[in-house]
């Protein structure tokens, strides 16, 4: 008989969720350039689902030039136009804008802190931190540290970084293992990345 894989639930959505679960999710990111993309992803995801930004991923990419921050931040109001035509991405003029905002901000701290990495992972003391929630229901939508990341973040000058919006982030990027304990990518994280 088949042993069957436990994984998160949300996983199990669709393919392109579980692909995205069992070889991203959790995994702690250190390259500043994929940390920008989840901070701007996880940006224009609010209020909308993720699997609706997994599928417009690629075409962000595109549209972003590979979230190449010193290339956004140039940004002027002709690619904001025709960003905000592009049906591949959340048209939201505001989400679009906090790109453009964001990608400044991300610079500034690049400059201050030597990388985004070293600025970012300082809110867990450089080590992933691994919860150990039985349920998806036990998981929270943020945290004291979410909530200090958000306070810095906005006071550096980026949008769209409200504390759930940064809770999301920390997970996205590994800095929170939040797989159930039941998942097999639980075990398989914790073991990988234990300081």
């Amino acid at each position: 008989m088949k042993k069957t894989i436990k994984k998160c639930g949300w996983a199990l959505s669709s393919p392109l969720e579980e692909r995205y679960h069992d070889l991203e999710w959790g995994v702690p990111v250190h390259d500043d350039r994929l940390l920008f993309e989840f901070l701007i992803l996880e940006g224009a995801q609010a209020g909308l689902s993720w699997v609706t930004i997994l599928k417009k991923r690629e075409e962000y990419r595109n549209a972003f030039d590979n979230f190449n921050a010193g290339i956004i931040a140039r940004y002027d109001d002709n690619k904001i136009n025709s960003l905000l035509a592009n049906p591949g991405i959340v048209r939201n003029k505001l989400k679009v804008n906090s790109a453009v905002i964001n990608a400044r901000a991300f610079l500034e701290v690049q400059e201050s802190f030597g990388s985004f990495d070293k600025y970012i992972w300082l809110f867990v003391d450089h080590r992933p931190l691994h919860n150990a929630w039985k349920t998806a229901a036990d998981i929270p939508v943020s945290s004291r540290l979410s909530e200090l990341m958000s306070k810095d973040l906005k006071k550096r000058g980026f949008k769209f970084v409200g504390s759930t919006i940064c809770y999301a982030f920390m997970q996205a990027t590994g800095m929170v293992n939040d797989h159930t304990t039941d998942c097999f990518r639980h075990k398989e994280i914790e073991n990988a990345y234990t300081a």
